[in-house]
């Protein structure tokens, strides 16, 4: 039987990519003795929302993705990151090797809400893996599933996200508009001879902030 014991023990933002990512390096060892000829590593990546406390700043930032913190008991619950992959190489008793996790600064993706709201300490993250183990045990070659139960916790530096999407939006972020929602804000931009997006968002801010304080 697949004796697996799997650890995260680092992260970085992957280099030279398309589009933003971020790489963890794994450990994995078979403590059976077979040797491994290559496992098929399938990873779901998941934030352990609950295992950390928020600091008010946070917490306001996560308003939209948990509600009021009077309600946390009952929404603060598990975001679903990532499904990965990763194809491990043969080897005897222990390898490391990288497994690349897309992000994205969509805000409306829950993931990208959550890193966004944490800028200091550390992201408690769950890695769910499964996949199918290629080995040789008995002089006989067999086929089997990674056991159900393989998971690992990491504890990611909340700067590991922000300094991947700085490679991509330097000190700035990304924010989905319809269509007709872009040409009402061109227009204001016109009428005000606003030179930036940033510029009209801050003035219409501004002016809201303007009409609560009446």
């Amino acid at each position: 039987m697949t004796m697996l014991a799997i650890a995260v023990i680092g992260a970085h933002p992957s280099p030279q990519t398309a589009a933003p990512g971020i790489t963890f390096r794994l450990r994995i060892e078979e403590l059976s003795g077979a040797r491994v000829h290559a496992i098929a590593l399938r990873c779901q990546v998941q934030i352990a929302a609950r295992s950390r406390r928020y600091t008010k700043d946070e917490q306001r930032r996560l308003y939209e993705l948990f509600g009021s913190v009077s309600q946390w008991q009952q929404t603060l619950r598990n975001v679903t990151w990532s499904q990965s992959t990763a194809i491990v190489p043969s080897f005897d008793a222990r390898i490391e090797v990288d497994l690349s996790v897309p992000c994205t600064y969509d805000l409306q993706v829950a993931s990208a809400k959550y890193f966004h709201a944490i800028r200091n300490d550390g992201v408690p993250l769950t890695f769910l893996f499964s996949g199918t183990v290629f080995q040789t045990a008995g002089g006989r070659l067999s086929v089997e599933p990674v056991p159900w139960d393989r998971e690992a916790s990491y504890v990611m530096p909340a700067t590991v996200w922000h300094s991947t999407m700085d490679q991509f939006f330097p000190g700035g972020g990304w924010l989905m508009l319809r269509r007709d929602t872009i040409d009402r804000l061109q227009a204001f931009r016109g009428r005000h001879a606003v030179v930036t997006w940033d510029e009209a968002i801050e003035l219409l801010l501004q002016d809201m902030a303007a009409e609560e304080r009446a």
